[in-house]
């Protein structure tokens, strides 16, 4: 249910924000703060620990994108949830690295946005139909001949049972508490298997473990 899930946006533009918690507010969440910057958003995480952050990446200070992988060092229970205007490759690269459990633009429905929010708080990942499509085409184009060089015979066990759990959408804290490891722990093998299947996110991830077989 909405009425459970608590909500801190982040954001520096102050009528975006505005608008933001009367949409997340009439959908039922509990718009616990707000802040205009990267290091605000980590203030405040940390303070509220909210079940979802609602991100901007264009911010003054360190950023969406840092802010994103600090909040997710500190505060183990929070998920972050990109919502910005920025489609670019490298930037949705960045912010999925960093452990955002979704990304969504600016333009998107009022629904998608609430579905997002609700995805992010249950442990699951919502992309915007646009992003999809991107990371969906780089896919297609690279993936496929890792799978056929048999490159899951060159995860260990450990990283296998990793890559079956980011198949399944959990997050590096879900991973950590599944596997009964560090969350550092669990950052460390999905960077080692990222490195050594030649891909460039969790969502790459996700769609090669499908792909070969695994998930």
């Amino acid at each position: 249910m909405s009425e459970s899930i608590t909500v801190v946006i982040v954001d520096d533009h102050d009528l975006f924000r505005l608008g933001l918690r009367d949409l997340l507010e009439a959908q039922g969440f509990d718009v616990v703060a707000e802040g205009s910057s990267g290091e605000a958003g980590v203030t405040l995480a940390a303070r509220y620990q909210p079940d979802v952050v609602v991100m901007d990446l264009n911010m003054p200070g360190i950023g969406g994108v840092e802010a994103t992988q600090q909040i997710g060092e500190r505060v183990e229970s929070t998920r972050v949830l990109v919502l910005t205007i920025v489609a670019g490759e490298d930037e949705v690269n960045q912010a999925i690295l960093a452990g955002a459990a979704g990304y969504l633009l600016k333009d998107a429905a009022p629904d998608e946005i609430a579905a997002g929010v609700r995805a992010a708080a249950g442990g699951h990942a919502l992309v915007s139909p646009r992003i999809a499509a991107l990371l969906l085409e780089r896919v297609r184009a690279g993936v496929q001949e890792q799978a056929a060089a048999d490159g899951l015979e060159r995860l260990t066990e450990r990283e296998l049972d990793v890559l079956r759990l980011l198949a399944a959408g959990k997050s590096n804290p879900d991973i950590a508490a599944a596997l009964q490891i560090s969350v550092a722990t669990a950052k460390h093998h999905v960077a080692s298997i990222l490195e050594k299947l030649g891909l460039e996110n969790r969502i790459e991830a996700a769609v090669y473990a499908a792909r070969s077989g695994l998930a």
